[in-house]
């Protein structure tokens, strides 16, 4: 006042910096935030972190099946009609050709892996706007949210892989016994979920019309995604790439060879989506982590 040099706030007495210093180019080094993808961090964060995941989980399967009659019945429900309808349109109108293996079976596993990636997806995408309030007022890594979601469809498929077994009881089969390929299959499956869940879920806080056109996705994928005809009805030419876009379709076709038809996965289209779900996972990440940092101001 009257004439004085105001006092900036934030400037520790003593060292505010000489008439006519040179103006730093930026903060110094030890002060800049990088954001580097560090895979063993990530995993230590996330397995700390391992409580209130299940937390998180278990309040969502609350708030999902609460006051409803058929409770944990829906998980399966869903999938059963869509195979019900399938097996109407596409087995006895198209002539879907499935070999040796019922057409139920071969429609009901299709529709358990698409069952889980949409469920995450649509969850997923929801995890941080639905919980704004709380990850503005408790510190955790904020990846935990859509690997909540991501928990909670787990236990939904479960159920479905449940139901399958009574399929095969039904029709008097059993899963052959490469079944172990499944290990890797399931691993490829929750890398691609979960790095669509991560991109979806700051994309819906940013850009609020993302939540209204998930169900049309979702309606367009599953007739997208080989689960009700096999991989072999997309032209072998644009196989390679379709699988390199969307893993699932190989991952299907895999856990089909592995459980009814006694034969490894496809070495070729399993690595192609096992590289296409690891992109999919670290740019998911990359790109939460980039945008995670405005989630408060855009809240």
């Amino acid at each position: 006042m009257g004439g004085q040099r105001a006092q900036v706030i934030d400037e520790p007495r003593g060292q505010a910096a000489p008439p006519g210093a040179p103006v730093p180019a930026g903060p110094p080094p030890e002060l800049v935030f990088k954001r580097r993808l560090r895979p063993l961090q990530v995993a230590r964060e996330l397995w700390a972190a391992r409580e209130l995941v299940r937390a998180l989980a278990e309040r969502d399967l609350r708030a999902r099946y609460k006051q409803a009659v058929l409770g944990f019945a829906w998980a399966v429900l869903t999938p059963l009609a869509l195979c019900a309808i399938f097996t109407l349109v596409f087995h006895r109108a198209v002539k879907i050709e499935t070999g040796a293996v019922p057409y139920t079976l071969f429609a009901y596993l299709g529709l358990i892996v698409w069952q889980f990636f949409s469920n995450t997806m649509n969850q997923g995408a929801l995890s941080l706007a639905n919980n704004l309030s709380l990850l503005n007022k408790v510190y955790c890594p904020r990846e935990v949210f859509p690997l909540a979601t991501m928990l909670v469809a787990t236990v939904d498929m479960v159920i479905g892989v449940g139901v399958l077994g009574l399929m095969f009881l039904v029709f008097w089969t059993a899963p052959a016994a490469t079944f172990l390929w499944v290990l890797p299959l399931l691993a490829i499956q929750f890398a691609f979920t979960y790095g669509i869940a991560l991109i979806l879920s700051v994309a819906v806080v940013y850009l609020r019309d993302v939540r209204h056109l998930l169900p049309i996705i979702t309606q367009m994928g599953v007739f997208a995604t080989p689960v009700a005809y096999p991989l072999a009805k997309i032209p072998q030419r644009l196989q390679e790439i379709y699988v390199g876009v969307n893993p699932l379709g190989a991952v299907i076709e895999g856990y089909r060879k592995a459980l009814l038809y006694g034969e490894a996965p496809d070495a070729r289209m399993t690595l192609i989506a096992a590289a296409s779900s690891l992109v999919f996972l670290v740019g998911g990440y990359l790109v939460f982590k980039k945008l995670e940092t405005g989630i408060a101001d855009v809240a």
